[in-house]
C-alpha cells in the first residue's frame, strides 16, 4: 500500500514539475526532488525514468548537483526574478516592503552567480576561481 501511496504521489510532483516548466511561478526543481523521493521509496524502474528524463537531467542534475548554469540562463532567472518582484514593488505602497523586495532582488543578483561559480564550471565560458581575474 505504502508503494501505491508513494507512486501515486510521484506522478503528481511529477506532473505539477512539467507544468512548472511552462508556469513561471510553479518550480519545477523541488517538484522534481520530491518526485525522486517517492519513486525511490516506491519502485526502482519508476525512479530510473526520473533519473534518465531529460528534463530532470535539466532542472536537478545540472543545476543543483553538479552547480552548472550558463550565463544565458542565469540572466533568464534574473528577469524572471525582478518581473515577478516588481509587481508587488509596483502594486503595494509601503517602504518597508518594497526595501525588503529591493533586497531580495539584489541578493539574487549577487549570489545567484556566485552559487553557480563555485566549482569553476569549465564548460560555461566563465572563468574559474582559482585562476587568476
Amino acid at each position: 500500500m505504502k508503494r501505491i501511496v508513494f507512486a501515486v504521489l510521484g506522478c503528481i510532483t511529477f506532473a505539477f514539475g512539467s507544468i512548472g516548466m511552462f508556469v513561471p511561478v510553479l518550480p519545477t526543481t523541488p517538484f522534481y526532488i520530491a518526485t525522486a523521493f517517492f519513486w525511490l521509496n516506491s519502485s526502482e524502474k519508476l525512479h530510473q525514468y526520473l533519473m534518465h528524463n531529460r528534463f530532470y537531467r535539466k532542472f536537478v542534475q545540472e543545476m543543483i548537483v553538479e552547480k552548472k548554469m550558463s550565463t544565458r540562463n542565469q540572466i533568464k532567472v534574473l528577469c524572471g526574478v525582478f518581473i515577478l518582484l516588481s509587481i508587488p514593488f509596483i502594486l503595494i505602497d509601503n517602504l518597508p516592503v518594497r526595501i525588503t523586495l529591493v533586497a531580495v532582488f539584489l541578493g539574487h543578483l549577487i549570489l545567484l552567480p556566485r552559487y553557480f561559480r563555485k566549482k569553476g564550471n569549465e564548460g560555461s565560458g566563465e572563468e574559474r576561481d582559482d585562476e587568476p581575474a
